[in-house]
């Protein structure tokens, strides 16, 4: 019996001494698992970080001016609103529709034609938009590409010289 109980003694020592290491070693491997990767982060990012030298850093001088952008706006420009663009979009029942407001950048001199060509005008960007799906519009890029697409049709029904371009001044898609 003398035997018996001095393996439960032993058992219960090691099964005590167990836990109590268990537990110094796991604050122990956190600390040293939280200092590696800290290391591993200052490593990546100093050897990793491209090494510029101090003069190829642009400086301001004091007194220097940013350099200025011309204005596209040209001397003898001028707009022409036309009449709103009303278009429905996509295939389905009219639910959806495209409400629009252009004006047309010409010379001064040139005002008479575009008023004159108004409606062969909003017939060329109708035909436009009605090909134009829903779709397109949910891209924010496509804005800019409408801009030039619209500005393609001005020039080919006033001509090259006559029209410079479109402004898009209201915009609503219902």
């Amino acid at each position: 019996m003398a035997g018996k109980k001095a393996s439960k003694a032993a058992s219960t020592d090691g099964v005590d001494a167990a836990p109590a290491g268990a537990k110094s070693g796991g604050v122990v491997g956190l600390a040293l698992l939280a200092v590696g990767a800290l290391a591993t982060s200052f490593a990546t990012v100093f050897f990793l970080t491209p090494s510029a030298p101090a003069d190829a850093t642009p400086v301001c001088a004091p007194g220097e001016s940013p350099t200025v952008a011309e204005s596209s706006i040209k001397p003898n420009q001028s707009y022409v609103e036309l009449r709103d663009i009303l278009v429905t979009i996509g295939s389905e029942p009219a639910t959806r529709y495209i409400k629009l407001k252009i004006a047309i950048i010409c010379d001064s001199g040139s005002t008479s034609a575009v008023t004159d060509a108004e409606p062969v005008l909003v017939d060329a960007f109708t035909n436009y938009l009605r090909s134009v799906e829903l779709t397109d519009f949910e891209n924010p890029g496509f804005y800019s590409h409408m801009r030039d697409q619209l500005g393609r049709r001005s020039q080919l029904v006033l001509g090259g010289g006559v029209s410079d371009g479109v402004l898009i001044t209201e915009f609503l898609l219902r």
